[in-house]
């Protein structure tokens, strides 16, 4: 680094340390983001492993008509509270209260109609809003597993094979791994992590351009012995910084969740070691380069530091639309995410995920894509600043 960027790099890097809001902000943003995938996580392990924890707590109203469904219940671990007839409004009253996961009321005529071999009704009682989505579909797969177990009895009666009623065998074969299929869910969810690199930086950026613009410093400054691109290539640096050090903190603090996690309760893995991790972390680095350079020239073009804070927030989304864009059309993996700035590092992170050996070239394409732009930037903003007119706005 030349001693002319160095010593602007330093002052800018002095100036923006001691303010204590940045600092602040800088901490809240490296926990948000990883804290918000943990609990997200966390409570969907939760809700998968409830019934496990729990066990399925179900009324049955009319029990004494159908004792083999009953057997059955509690062969699978179902808890069941046997009830006398009761009105629709006190199904829902209990239902309410939510220490229930569902209500199965057995129709007047049920005896009658089993006996006939005709269709007897069992009416399931749930409330959707309660959390219980996991238990109902068991309870659902034990009320199949009874009606066909009862039909294969009939069947037999009669002489006939239950296989007949069963012309083909389908076996299913899943070839896909716990990290293969965990790829797709945690891959998107730690996509939001490269976030930062666009935003840690963004108050530093506006403050040393479009904030010295407007206190009137920027004139000083430029009347150093300094090149434009010194000055630029200092500001932009110093910007970087606090960019590349949250990104970096993010994703380790991310990944340290996610190995923290069970997630082999829920059939998902994170397989991602250290060693890669790191990988990504020194890949993400020229993001942080993309994002200040942005930044730097878009707040030398604003005469105040309002008008370049705006400008910047619209700029900001810019990097997650692409990915937002790849989800939303469920598009495959390709060669070219590799080259598109934010979403090679999201493309990235999933496929190490996934399969673990991807080879160097997305490494290598991930960080030249957003570092050939950023330089590319930084020259075009400091070209612009050799104009007294375009800085000055005279």
């Amino acid at each position: 680094m030349k001693s002319k960027i160095r010593v602007v790099f330093l002052k800018e890097l002095r100036e923006t340390l001691r303010e204590k809001r940045t600092l602040g902000f800088l901490a809240v943003m490296v926990l948000f983001y990883p804290l918000l995938i943990g609990v997200t996580l966390h409570q969907l392990i939760d809700k998968s492993t409830r019934s496990e924890r729990e066990g399925i707590h179900v009324t049955v109203i009319g029990a004494a008509k159908a004792p083999t469904l009953v057997a059955q219940l509690r062969e699978r671990n179902v808890t069941v509270n046997e009830s006398g007839p009761m009105t629709e409004e006190a199904i829902g009253e209990l239902l309410h209260d939510k220490k229930i996961a569902a209500v199965l009321r057995l129709s007047a005529d049920f005896g009658d109609n089993y006996q006939a071999m005709r269709p007897a009704r069992i009416e399931l009682w749930f409330d959707s809003s309660a959390e219980s989505g996991p238990q109902r579909r068991e309870l659902d797969e034990i009320l199949q597993a009874y009606g066909s177990n009862i039909a294969s009895a009939r069947l037999l009666a009669h002489g006939v094979s239950p296989v007949t009623l069963m012309p083909i065998q389908l076996q299913r074969y899943d070839t896909g791994t716990n990290a293969s299929r965990s790829a797709m869910m945690i891959g998107g969810l730690i996509g939001f992590l490269f976030f930062p690199a666009f935003l840690l930086n963004m108050s530093s950026a506006v403050d040393s351009t479009a904030g010295e613009r407007e206190r009137r410093s920027l004139e000083v400054l430029m009347a150093q012995p300094a090149h434009s691109w010194e000055l630029v290539g200092g500001k932009w640096l110093s910007s970087s910084v606090l960019a590349a050090v949250g990104v970096t903190l993010v994703l380790m603090l991310g990944h340290a969740i996610l190995k923290w996690l069970p997630l082999e309760e829920i059939g998902m893995s994170w397989n991602l070691g250290w060693g890669g991790l790191i990988l990504v972390c020194l890949v993400s680095l020229p993001l942080a380069l993309l994002s200040s350079a942005m930044y730097v020239a878009l707040a030398m073009n604003a005469k105040t530091f309002k008008e370049a804070q705006t400008t910047i927030s619209f700029v900001m989304i810019a990097p997650l639309i692409p990915g937002f864009v790849v989800s939303f059309m469920d598009l495959k993996t390709a060669q070219w995410m590799y080259l598109v700035p934010m979403l090679s590092n999201q493309t990235l992170v999933k496929e190490l995920a996934k399969s673990g050996d991807i080879g160097m070239l997305p490494f290598v394409a991930t960080f030249l894509c957003s570092l050939i732009p950023a330089l590319l930037v930084v020259a075009f903003a400091s070209w612009r600043m050799k104009s007294e007119k375009y800085v000055l706005g005279v």
